[in-house]
């Protein structure tokens, strides 16, 4: 069983197996009892592989990654959420009920088939050990010649490299895990005082905002970057005329189809937090986020808006915020949208109007971290513009919902989910500017990024892991102070603008804007 789609083709199965061929010497050579517990324990390893190997397609396919048996099972839970929210109870019930069985059985029929062959090949040990020896000897053969079968090698050894790879990769899982401890002590800015920190930033109204899977290949794939690029160029004049400026450039994102708060970690924390359990480690830790050095100058009321999130949020005290707008406090009354919550226009205006609008009665500046959630996946159904002033309670999108596509008929077709996935960008990036348009002032700087690229089968299977980021501000002096970043002006980064690993924005971001390093180590 191959460990990617492209290539489980025929070929993949027609190859002469070391494994079988030694296990087979093996069985022939033991006595009754000893050879049943071989064979149904090497049936059941064969068949617990070959799990993995699909799992390894699905991840391939999704998140641009194989399977990691250490760190990946607390995904299934978020998966069978999103299908939850995709495909309704019902459907996600029964694909799980036939997953399961479809695993259990997989393993105990291919352990009893394994303990089958093993009797048959000690019926027939004379022949069955010739069988072996002419096996054998073709594959030598066939490994001395490098034959070959539509490009495939005849003679494998794939299952023992596979089961190789894994135990290569859970020693290095386990042993990231030591050493990301110890680098996660070590922050530039740890001991900086708080007046040290942003000084360059003081008295302004800050805003981070995640835009989900907002990736390069929104700009630059000749699908779905006409109409993201006619978005952005539309959108760069609007703000221009509305008296903001911007610049652009590209991060590598530390996760690629999902796991977005692997990203949000990243950026934030200035990090490289590229799975759960660096992800876990850093939450844990008092390593300074860079939302967290707003609060920590004692000048910023702190503010998260999540619509994403329908559960508990620990992670609220590793970002320093002092308040977490959630998706049940929102207002929200009208339909979903497959797994987001609301459209992403609804929580901009209900972040003017609970947070945004509100004087600051303690003569703080604001602080704010949003996270749009309207360009997740499976994009179908995709909410449209509607007037500001008739938001309302959300109802208004019931008929948009309903006249909407089907997640089903967009999951199912790869061109049709790169034109929706386009189109979900061009509605989130059109919320979020018309909102700056409509309610930012003198002192508004927003930053708003891209989480990471869409899934594989949408962005391509070797396609980078870049996403946009974007500083838009009226006040030039905010703007100068990143000029030697060397970003494009405007809304969309040139092709070869820098590219940064998503990890040193923050420590770069500090930087720029007057903090002083003051190094911590534990």
């Amino acid at each position: 069983m191959p460990t990617t789609l492209n290539s489980l083709k025929p070929t993949q199965f027609m190859r002469l197996p070391a494994e079988a061929i030694l296990g087979a010497v093996v069985l022939v050579s033991l006595p009754r009892r000893p050879r049943i517990v071989l064979a149904a324990c090497s049936g059941a390893l064969a068949a617990v592989v070959a799990i993995l190997n699909m799992l390894d397609m699905g991840f391939n396919e999704y998140l641009g990654r194989g399977f990691n048996v250490i760190l990946d099972w607390s995904l299934f839970g978020d998966a069978q959420s999103y299908l939850k929210d995709t495909l309704g109870g019902p459907a996600t019930s029964g694909i799980t009920v036939g997953l399961i069985l479809f695993v259990l059985l997989l393993i105990v029929l291919v352990a009893l088939a394994t303990v089958r062959l093993g009797n048959l090949l000690a019926a027939h040990k004379a022949g069955s050990s010739r069988g072996a020896l002419i096996a054998g000897t073709v594959w030598i053969t066939c490994t001395a010649f490098g034959l070959q079968l539509s490009g495939v090698p005849l003679a494998a050894d794939h299952a023992a490299a596979v089961v190789k790879l894994r135990t290569v990769a859970i020693r290095n899982t386990l042993r990231d895990e030591a050493e990301f401890k110890k680098v996660a002590k070590v922050d530039a800015f740890g001991n900086t005082p708080g007046s040290q920190l942003l000084p360059d930033l003081r008295g302004k109204d800050m805003i981070f905002t995640f835009i989900e899977s907002y990736g390069r290949s929104a700009i630059e794939d000749p699908i779905m970057a006409p109409g993201v690029d006619e978005t952005l160029a539309a959108d760069t004049k609007a703000l221009s005329k509305a008296g903001f400026a911007a610049k652009s450039g590209w991060l590598t994102s530390a996760t690629y189809g999902g796991s977005s708060w692997l990203g949000h970690s990243t950026t934030m924390s200035g990090l490289w937090v590229n799975n759960q359990q660096r992800y876990r480690t850093v939450m844990a830790s008092d390593h300074l986020s860079l939302t967290d050095a707003f609060k920590k100058t004692g000048d910023y009321d702190t503010v998260g808006v999540m619509p994403g999130i329908q559960k508990g949020w620990p992670e609220q005290s590793f970002y320093g915020l002092d308040k977490v707008y959630n998706a049940f406090q929102l207002g929200y009354q009208g339909p979903k949208f497959s797994w987001s919550t609301m459209p992403d226009q609804y929580a901009l205006e209900q972040f003017q109007k609970q947070v945004h609008s509100k004087p600051r009665t303690d003569g703080k500046a604001l602080m704010s971290l949003l996270i749009l959630t309207s360009s997740h996946q499976p994009w179908a159904p995709i909410p449209k513009m509607v007037p500001w002033d008739q938001l309302g309670n959300g109802s208004i999108f019931d008929a948009i919902q309903k006249a909407g596509n089907k997640a089903s008929d967009v999951i199912a077709d790869s061109t049709k989910s790169r034109e929706e996935y386009g189109k979900s960008i061009q509605y989130s990036v059109n919320s979020l500017t018309q909102w700056l348009e409509r309610y930012g002032n003198d002192n508004t700087v927003l930053v708003f990024l891209g989480d990471h690229q869409p899934i594989a089968r949408v962005s391509g299977s070797h396609a980078s892991r870049d996403v946009p980021i974007s500083i838009v501000a009226k006040d030039p002096k905010v703007l100068a102070k990143v000029d030697s970043w060397n970003w494009t002006d405007g809304l969309r980064p040139a092709h070869d603008a820098p590219v940064w690993k998503m990890s040193a924005f923050r420590d770069k971001f500090l930087t720029a804007y007057g903090s002083t390093p003051h190094p911590k180590t534990n």
